[in-house]
């Protein structure tokens, strides 16, 4: 007989934190987040930490509080209670500091479509102080980066989706972050855009740069991230690598990849539609 799901749930032991285990330093602290609105608790005391140089992947349903968390982790939610650190520095006492330190790549594009690739950036490197010679550079590096330098005076309006997608990534970057926050950064793209975006990511995580991810397309958490967290309901329910939620889901069972985080998650998470 199959178990229900508050039995399998019990089953997973991951404690409210997380520390790397590989001998990474620790680039990202979130401590006992909370966030109220009115009587609704949408996160409800979640810790984790992000070792420098990972790819650390958010999972969960829509409304589970994954966009709340984030929200707070780069500043724009102030939290009920709890606090996060980047580089040992809160972003709610230094909220200016730490903001300087975030790359943020929104789920929805966030760009100036009547103005070319060169001007975006030039506008956003000018909010984060960068000189005239730093933007520059800094521009055309990054397009060159996101391969889509022969297009920089042509106006984004004129762009694919994928396009506008790659040239949001590169906005983010402008500053050089140490820690880049992507909400869902293949929604609605092309296999081609999807796969240059996956080999951006990678080399910037090869470069030492931290990434927290967050996805409903449990094939990219697969590749991408040395480690996992599922939320559901404002809590993480599960959170390790890969290799342990898979082990932690059935010891009974193998499980055959691409498919079996996904069998995890609907099988933590139930099959009700979360619209």
């Amino acid at each position: 007989m199959q178990e229900s799901l508050p039995e399998i749930a019990q089953t997973i032991k991951t404690g409210p934190i997380h520390l790397p285990d590989d001998g990474r330093a620790v680039e990202v602290d979130v401590q006992r987040l909370v966030k109220t609105f009115g009587k609704h608790e949408a996160v409800k005391e979640i810790s984790f930490t992000i070792g420098k140089g990972e790819i650390f992947g958010l999972l969960g349903p829509n409304g589970a509080g994954k966009s709340t968390t984030i929200n707070m982790m780069c500043g724009y939610l102030e939290p009920t209670s709890g606090d996060t650190f980047i580089g040992n520095q809160s972003i709610t006492r230094l909220p200016h500091k730490v903001k300087r330190m975030i790359g943020v790549v929104p789920q929805e594009i966030a760009l100036y479509t009547d103005l070319n690739s060169l001007e975006n950036l030039n506008f956003f490197g000018e909010i984060y102080g960068l000189s005239s010679q730093e933007r520059k550079e800094r521009s055309l590096d990054l397009l060159h980066f996101v391969e889509l330098y022969d297009r920089r005076k042509e106006p984004v309006k004129n762009f694919s989706g994928g396009m506008q997608r790659r040239l949001n990534m590169a906005i983010a970057l402008i500053h050089q972050p140490a820690f880049l926050m992507m909400d869902e950064p293949t929604v609605g793209v092309d296999p081609q855009s999807r796969e240059h975006i996956f080999s951006s990511i990678e080399r910037l995580r090869d470069q030492g740069t931290t990434i927290l991810y967050t996805t409903h397309y449990m094939e990219e958490a697969e590749r991408l991230c040395n480690h996992i967290a599922i939320m559901d309901e404002g809590k993480i329910i599960a959170l390790g690598t890969l290799e342990q939620l898979l082990t932690l889901r059935d010891q009974n069972r193998e499980v055959q990849r691409p498919h079996g985080l996904q069998e995890l998650f609907i099988q933590l998470t139930g099959k009700t539609l979360r619209d």
